[in-house]
């Protein structure tokens, strides 16, 4: 399980089903219930999302052996999920992680 931070003030568009409208939009289809969204598509067999407001939390598998076309949309697909989600870019992101591991290793 991974935590993405959200942008600041970013928590109220995903509050009620926006969180998963917005899973929708990127992958075609997404169910939610008890406030978590489920995804499955191409290279990702499950994804389970859910937010606590200043947190984004995804749990994911994934498939192995996937075509490499398949690979290539699913990730596609997956950052354009996190972005809208988070509001912040892969870029973004990456940074964010390397501060929070610096930070852990100090």
């Amino acid at each position: 399980m991974r935590a993405y931070e959200l942008r600041r003030g970013h928590g109220k568009n995903l509050e009620g089903d926006k969180l998963r409208a917005i899973a929708e939009a990127s992958f075609g289809s997404a169910t939610a219930d008890e406030g978590k969204v489920f995804v499955s598509f191409g290279a990702i067999e499950r994804l389970t999302a859910w937010t606590d407001g200043k947190q984004l939390f995804v749990d994911m598998v994934m498939k192995a052996g996937v075509p490499d076309g398949v690979a290539t949309d699913t990730i596609t697909r997956n950052n354009r999920f996190l972005e809208a989600a988070t509001g912040h870019t892969a870029k973004e992101r990456a940074k964010k992680a390397q501060d929070a591991a610096k930070k852990g290793k100090a």
